[in-house]
């Protein structure tokens, strides 16, 4: 999850650089999205204990 919000991170800030703004936008609030949504599992799996399973 963490990987995924990472890498549309910079995908926001290289098409901000080169002047896509709302491919920027876009993809900043999916990484935002991200990685709430991971810090959330995270968080609930610290919490009862759990492991996440092995790939």
């Amino acid at each position: 999850m963490f990987g995924w919000a990472v890498t549309f991170l910079i995908v926001a800030i290289i098409a901000g650089i080169f002047g896509f703004a709302g491919l920027a936008g876009t993809a900043a609030g999916i990484a935002k999205v991200l990685f709430v949504v991971g810090l959330v599992v995270f968080l609930v799996l610290l919490v009862t204990g759990r492991r996440p399973p092995v790939l």
